[in-house]
């Protein structure tokens, strides 16, 4: 038994003792680096041996823990939280119905990519309607340089341009960093990133920015299929990629602007 278990002392109730241990447990996890005991103690308006008592309680159940100076800081649970629950799973089922209805007006493979380190993640994709079709991304990694979801987000600030000398899977490749530039400069000005026979002769792939509440790249929505089908529609497919992608940033803002005044509402 915890002594947060332990019958209430009096004039503090079960309640309350939970919400003062509510109370210690937003003030860490909250504040932007480990808070030492008195300072805990001071913001939450407690007696020390109540702070401490709850605070050991705490420990014991991995909502805090001390790092080594002693202070305190988010716990282990929180870390497991984070690991199960990837924020890119929601912003993958989020946007579904936009590769959906990019593949139903393409034909062809629509995917979201994400920066994530040095590079990008594909986070969600569906299939070509097509028997011949691309592969699956989700489980693959290729030089981004050589991707039009990479060159998105090398073009945005999204990812660290690569070291030299850059991988040429073929002789359309981009051959160095200048070639680079001046290809992410195009993205820059028309809006849209493509690839043709650059990753693998016969591989078309386009992509264009998704943006997040404050305006920053955050993934990279795109097409790809084979460049007989695709590379006389590069044009057509960037239009309604900007399309999908301005709507699905839209909602990626909505959903966030929501989650921020949940959680005023409940501070």
């Amino acid at each position: 038994m915890t002594e947060l278990d332990l019958p209430p002392r009096s004039g503090v109730t079960g309640t309350q003792a939970v919400d003062r241990a509510c109370t210690l447990v937003s003030l860490v996890v909250r504040a932007d680096e480990p808070l030492t005991f008195t300072e805990i103690s001071d913001a939450a308006g407690l007696a020390r041996s109540t702070t401490s008592r709850l605070l050991s309680a705490l420990e014991r159940t991995d909502l805090v823990q001390r790092d080594a100076s002693g202070s305190y800081e988010a716990g282990s649970l929180f870390a497991l939280h984070a690991a199960r629950h990837d924020p890119w799973q929601e912003t993958a089922r989020v946007a579904r119905p936009f590769l959906e209805r990019l593949r139903d007006h393409t034909g062809e493979t629509a995917h979201l990519g994400v920066p994530r380190g040095a590079a990008v993640v594909h986070v969600a994709q569906v299939d070509s309607a097509y028997l011949l079709a691309t592969r699956d991304w989700t489980q693959l990694q290729v030089p981004e340089h050589c991707s039009s979801l990479g060159k998105v987000l090398y073009a945005h600030g999204r990812l660290a341009m690569p070291e030299p000398p850059l991988e040429r899977p073929t002789e359309r490749s981009v051959a160095d960093l200048g070639e680079l530039e001046r290809d992410l400069a195009e993205v820059r000005r028309r809006g849209y990133a493509a690839t043709v026979d650059e990753l693998e002769v016969g591989l078309t792939a386009v992509a264009v920015p998704v943006r997040g509440r404050d305006g920053e790249v955050v993934a990279a929505l795109g097409v790809s299929g084979p460049t007989a089908r695709l590379a006389d529609r590069v044009e057509q497919v960037g239009r309604r990629l900007t399309d999908e992608a301005d709507a699905l940033s839209l909602l990626l803002r909505r959903q966030k602007d929501r989650g921020t005044k949940q959680k005023e509402g409940a501070a």
